[in-house]
């Protein structure tokens, strides 16, 4: 057994209280965060999260779930905390997430509760406490995508004509998100990380780099989501609700209609370029190989988009000849 195992099990036993229950792991994260199943000696079920202090902090993942709580959001109750030895005692949300459940039969259903629960997030959670969602980081998140993928993964020997197309890519995405209303943005906001089958569905997890940012952040990340994906009609339609939605909610006006499906289109070429690249890295820095076979989607979303968008036309051309051939 591990120093960190005993040292969890011994938080459990002393400061939880718990006797007599059983570990299995829970779910695998894309990050050093850990997850654990409990099984209590009265049956019950809990989710522990061993989340190590040198890498990561439990504070954001405490402070944003209480906000989301406070929002009618189902985010898992924290029930015991240990924050400087980086552990929580938390909500069991099930086993079933959305990517288990999803199909045309029960994608309008599973949807419409996640537009709602987005939109709870976006017109209830006051965001202005939160760090931005700044022009450094937009872009900070985009060069994983250069350096990972393209440098690292593929090997790719760049030209002068390349790089500069990338720069001015990465600078036009950026700031469109910049243009956006800003507000609440859970940052992960996809199928993997909601859950189904609750009373209160979805359960809604993986919140803790929540930021102040992009209005269409969250909702291009739920529609096109790098795990499933849907015809680029049925996207549009469930994009357009959603607008809809937010002006009636007030997190967005009547003028934004003319831009509103631009914004949605461009924000979703800078969540793929950093999805893409953060699945490259999870590759050669985590030794976690299994993301690479989402790459391919997560890149064809940017040259479906760009028969629409001619901003994104030599960017969606460089990933059809020198990046997805590669894949």
């Amino acid at each position: 057994m591990s120093d960190r195992r005993i040292l969890l099990e011994n938080w459990l036993n002393t400061e939880c209280g718990l006797q007599g229950f059983s570990l299995e792991p829970a779910s695998e994260d894309a990050s050093f965060r850990s997850y654990l199943r409990l099984k209590a000696a009265d049956g019950s079920s809990l989710v522990v999260m061993d989340a190590p202090p040198d890498k990561e902090d439990c504070a954001p993942f405490v402070d944003i779930g209480g906000r989301l709580l406070e929002a009618g959001v189902h985010a898992p109750r924290v029930y015991q905390q240990n924050l400087r030895q980086g552990f929580l005692l938390l909500e069991d949300l099930g086993r079933k997430n959305y990517l288990d459940v999803l199909n045309d039969e029960t994608v309008e259903r599973l949807y419409g509760d996640a537009l709602a629960a987005l939109m709870s997030m976006q017109a209830c959670i006051d965001p202005t406490a939160l760090p931005a969602y700044d022009r450094e980081l937009l872009l900070k998140e985009m060069s994983l995508f250069r350096d990972w993928l393209l440098l690292r993964h593929l090997a790719l020997d760049l030209n002068q004509e390349e790089e500069q197309m990338l720069a001015r890519s990465f600078s036009l995405l950026a700031e469109s998100a910049l243009k956006q209303p800003q507000v609440f943005v859970h940052r992960d906001y996809h199928s993997r990380n909601l859950m189904a089958g609750l009373e209160h569905a979805p359960g809604v997890l993986d919140f803790q780099d929540a930021v102040r940012g992009p209005v269409t952040y969250d909702v291009v990340s739920l529609l096109r989501d790098c795990y499933v994906s849907w015809s680029p009609q049925q996207v549009d339609e469930w994009a357009w609700g959603y607008y809809q939605l937010a002006v009636q909610s007030g997190v967005m006006r009547d003028e934004d209609e003319g831009r509103f499906l631009s914004w949605f289109d461009l924000m979703g070429a800078q969540r793929h370029l950093k999805a893409a690249g953060i699945f490259a890295r999870l590759n050669h820095r985590d030794g976690k190989p299994g993301y690479l076979a989402d790459i391919p989607r997560t890149l064809g979303y940017i040259v479906e988009v760009a028969e629409r968008r001619e901003q994104l036309a030599s960017l969606a051309d460089f990933i059809s000849r020198r990046v997805l051939p590669g894949l």
